[in-house]
């Protein structure tokens, strides 16, 4: 936490500004770093050729399946209460 110290980091996001905080983030919580201490020296969007992290990898499989969350049908506009007595369920299901 006190040296300085040289890292090479791969996230997976939409844009480059997305993947420097998710870097500030892990860098707070893994290594205990503070923004102000972290300097960028380099950001890039690499193609899939070049990524070296395996936790990135695995997410470059064509076959990879996400779990389907159970979908409930929609009740009909009619059926349909805009004020209800019970408490909202606050869970998926």
């Amino acid at each position: 936490r006190t040296n300085t110290h040289n890292m090479y980091k791969e996230f997976r996001d939409v844009t480059i500004n997305g993947a420097v905080s998710q870097m500030y983030s892990e860098m707070a919580g893994r290594h205990r770093a503070h923004p102000n201490t972290i300097q960028i020296i380099n950001t890039a969007t690499l193609k899939a050729s070049e990524c070296k992290r395996e936790h990135i990898l695995e997410m470059h499989d064509s076959k990879l399946k996400y779990p389907v969350i159970r979908k409930m049908p929609l009740v009909s506009k009619k059926l349909r209460n805009t004020f209800t007595a019970k408490r909202p369920t606050t869970f998926a299901r």
